[in-house]
């Protein structure tokens, strides 16, 4: 019941935010829209705000719903693009109103995970710590959020197959140099 109730809240959000810009929308807006008391409203988000990370953190994980293996995080990290664009005018209008930092945050909890699941799948017989694996992951995170950003910003024009296409051609054999510089220096 609890995730119809949010489901509900996501989809009236996403209508609203067709119609106007996220600043004018009001959480009453999206309770009357969908029919759900702002009593329901708050028992599940704090704020629009915290509406539109869920939101993000929802669809983001159903793209990548088993993508974060070696054979497979290229597809996923393509979800992840189709996600965003067909969530298009929701990112567009969601960017124009929440900080660079916060968009960043759920970008590289996001990513984080996409590439730590290849981390630790490349890594089981290596001698590397956690904090190494930790290391590893970030670096690679913050070269993902930083293209997709520069996506976002510039309209989603690129064609987001060759972006992708790119990033696995520079990412090919990366991850397991690193673990093996890593395991060297250990």
């Amino acid at each position: 019941m609890a995730n119809t109730t949010k489901q509900a809240l996501e989809a009236s959000l996403k209508r609203m935010m067709l119609k106007k810009p996220l600043a004018k929308i009001t959480i009453r807006d999206i309770t009357d829209d969908c029919g759900i008391s702002r009593m329901a409203f708050y028992y599940h988000f704090k704020d629009i705000y915290d509406l539109i990370e869920w939101v993000c953190v929802e669809d983001a994980t159903r793209a990548l719903q088993g993508k974060k293996t070696c054979d497979t995080w290229q597809e996923g990290l393509l979800q992840i693009f189709e996600a965003v664009l067909e969530n298009k005018p929701f990112v567009l209008n969601a960017c124009r109103c929440i900080s660079r930092e916060q968009m960043e945050r759920f970008l590289y909890k996001l990513t984080y995970g996409l590439i730590r699941g290849v981390v630790d799948e490349k890594s089981r017989s290596a001698a590397i710590t956690e904090a190494d694996k930790t290391f590893i992951a970030d670096f690679y995170k913050y070269s993902f959020v930083g293209i997709m950003l520069d996506w976002i910003k510039q309209g989603m024009h690129d064609d987001y197959h060759q972006i992708a296409a790119c990033m696995g051609l520079t990412m090919q054999g990366n991850i397991d140099n690193s673990i093996r510089n890593f395991a060297a220096a250990r």
